[in-house]
């Protein structure tokens, strides 16, 4: 059995492709992220959250739900979310419906800590600002109280 030596070891993949590229191979091109990958991935991760009860204004959602309705018609995951996408950074604008009884504040500091770990995690981009407008306060429901005696019998 002989030694090896360095110069009789066979390359990596990685050194190969090293070489004859000018550099590693993940550095090669550009990648861009539509405004719409973060916005969806935004609004994932801040209904993640309780105390979030839905995403988006009054008339957004009166929208969406007729949307929702209709056969083939899909749920905006993005519904109350801007994002402004840059090449390294990005700023998110949300603006949320939260449940009676929770303190918004803590669930502000949620919906912030949730979103940056998730944008930052899934597209590398720098999450520099999140602006959070509560628009809403769901009540209870009115179904959850006792309903009234029928008066036909």
């Amino acid at each position: 059995m002989s030694d090896l030596t360095e110069k009789d070891a066979p390359e990596t993949a990685r050194a190969q492709a090293v070489r004859r590229g000018g550099g590693d191979p993940g550095s090669r091109g550009r990648t861009t992220i539509a405004d719409g990958v973060v916005e969806k991935i935004t609004g994932m991760a801040a209904r993640d959250v309780a105390g979030v009860h839905a995403m988006g204004s009054g008339m957004s959602r009166t929208f969406g739900a007729v949307r929702d309705r209709v056969p083939g018609g899909t749920k905006s995951v993005s519904r109350g979310v801007k994002a402004e996408v840059g090449e390294k950074q990005t700023a998110l604008d949300l603006e949320l419906v939260v449940e009676y009884g929770v303190s918004i504040s803590d669930v502000a500091r949620d919906v912030r800590e949730n979103v940056v770990a998730a944008v930052e995690r899934m597209t590398g981009l720098e999450v520099v600002e999140v602006n959070i407008a509560v628009s809403d306060v769901k009540l209870p429901d009115e179904e959850d109280e006792e309903p009234a005696e029928p008066r036909i019998r």
